[in-house]
C-alpha cells in the first residue's frame, strides 16, 4: 500500500472512532439530561431513584440506543454520502451508462475523486463512441468497391459492350480490388501495430538513407505527377525500429504525393538537436480544414478535400508508431500542409557519415 493510500486509510478510520464515540456520548448525555430533567419536574424523586434503579437504567440505556441510532443515521448520511454518489455512479458505468459524472463535493481527496471518476467516464464513452465509428466506417469503406465491382461485372454480361467500355470496366475493377487489397492490408497492420505496447528490434541506423529509399519506392507515384521534391537535411543516425518508422516516411510521402497537385513540390527536412529528431514532409495541395485537424488521426477518417482517396488508416498506423518510440505527431496546414514527426534521442553516438550511399542516391535520381 503506497504512503499516501495509507494516510487516508488511517484518516477515515480515525474519522469513524471518533464519530462514533461522539454518538455514544450524545446519547448518554441526551439521556442524561432528560433524567435531569424528570428530577426538577419532580416526575422522579431521590426515593424513586434509589427504589428503581434498575428500571432507571433499562431506561437510560434504551433512551441511549433510540438517541444514538437516530444520531449515527444522521450522520452516516452525511458522512458516508460521497461513498454512496460513487457506488451509484460504478452501478451505472458497469450497466454501459458512460455520460454519468459524479459529484462528491468536498475538497482535496474528495475532489480529486471527482475528477479521476469523471476522466474514466469520459475515456469509457470516448473509446465506445470510437468502436462504433470504427465498425461503421469500416462496414461503409469494405461495403463500397464491392457493391461498384458488382455494378461493373453485370455490366460486362452484357453482349453489346463494346471493347473500350469492356477494357475500361475491367480497370475499374481492378482499381477496386487494389483498394480491397490496400484496405485489408492497413487494418492488418493497424491491429498488429495497436497491439504492440513495448518497442523492440530497435537498432541505430541512417535515418537519412531511410527517408531516401522511400522517396525512390514511391518514385512511380511522383513521376506520374512531375512533383519535384525538396530535400534538406545530412546524414543523421537514430536509434529506433527500422522496419516501424519505415512505415511511417511510406505514410507521409505517400499522403504528401497524394493531395499535391501536378507539378507540386514536396519538401523533406530533417533536423536535429540534443534532445530530438525532427522530419517535417510538406505539400502546396488543398488546405487541411481547421475543423478536421484533431480528427485526421483517427481511424477511418478522412477530410474532405481527400475526396475518395486514401482509407483514413495510413495515419492512425502513423500516430500509433510514432507515440510507440515516446515520440509525437502533429500537422498544420496553411499555404503548406506539413506534418511533423518528433523522435526523442536516446543516446548521442553517430557513425561516420556514409557519403557512398548518398552518391548512389543522387545517381540514381539523375
Amino acid at each position: 500500500m503506497s504512503e499516501k493510500k495509507r494516510k487516508l486509510s488511517l484518516s477515515y478510520r480515525l474519522i469513524f472512532i471518533i464519530v462514533v464515540a461522539a454518538i455514544l456520548l450524545l446519547a448518554a448525555s441526551a439521556a442524561l439530561f432528560a433524567l435531569y430533567l424528570l428530577i426538577n419536574a419532580g416526575v422522579l424523586t431521590s426515593e424513586d431513584i434509589a427504589g428503581r434503579g434498575v428500571w432507571i437504567i433499562i431506561l437510560f440505556v434504551v433512551a441511549s440506543v433510540i438517541i444514538g441510532s437516530i444520531a449515527n443515521v444522521i450522520v452516516s448520511r452525511v458522512l458516508f454520502k460521497p461513498f454512496y454518489t460513487l457506488i451509484d455512479g460504478m452501478e451505472k458505468l458497469a450497466g454501459g451508462d458512460y455520460s454519468v459524472r459524479i459529484n462528491v463535493g468536498g475538497s482535496g481527496t474528495q475532489k480529486e475523486l471527482s475528477e479521476k471518476f469523471n476522466s474514466l467516464a469520459v475515456q469509457l464513452e470516448n473509446t465506445t463512441i470510437l468502436r462504433s465509428d470504427f465498425i461503421n466506417n469500416f462496414s461503409h469503406e469494405f461495403k463500397t468497391p464491392i457493391v461498384s465491382m458488382k455494378g461493373l461485372l453485370d455490366l460486362l454480361k452484357r453482349s453489346d459492350l463494346s471493347p473500350t467500355k469492356r477494357k475500361q470496366y475491367l480497370s475499374v475493377i481492378e482499381e477496386e480490388l487494389d483498394r480491397l487489397v490496400t484496405m485489408s492490408t492497413n487494418v492488418f497492420n493497424l491491429t498488429k501495430i495497436e497491439n504492440e505496447n513495448i518497442l523492440t528490434n530497435v537498432s541505430r541506423y541512417n535515418l537519412s538513407e531511410q527517408i531516401r529509399t522511400c522517396i525512390l519506392l514511391l518514385e512511380k507515384k511522383w513521376s506520374q505527377k512531375e512533383i519535384v521534391f525538396g530535400l534538406e537535411f545530412d546524414e543523421i543516425y537514430i536509434d529506433a525500429n527500422e522496419d516501424l518508422l519505415k512505415e511511417v516516411w511510406i505514410n507521409l510521402l505517400d499522403n504528401a504525393i497524394k493531395f499535391s497537385f501536378s507539378g507540386g513540390r514536396v519538401g523533406v527536412e530533417l533536423a536535429e538537436n540534443d534532445e530530438a529528431v525532427t522530419v517535417s514532409v510538406s505539400n502546396g495541395g488543398a488546405k487541411i480544414a481547421d475543423e478536421d485537424i484533431d480528427k485526421i488521426f483517427n481511424k477511418f477518417y478522412r477530410a474532405a478535400e481527400g475526396g475518395k482517396e486514401g482509407n483514413g488508416i495510413g495515419l492512425p498506423i502513423v500516430k500509433h508508431i510514432v507515440e510507440l518510440h515516446g515520440g509525437k505527431v502533429f500537422v498544420t496546414s496553411g499555404d503548406l500542409t506539413v506534418f511533423t514527426v518528433v523522435l526523442y534521442k536516446k543516446r548521442d553516438k553517430k557513425p561516420a557519415e556514409s557519403s557512398n550511399r548518398r552518391n548512389r542516391y543522387r545517381r540514381k535520381k539523375k
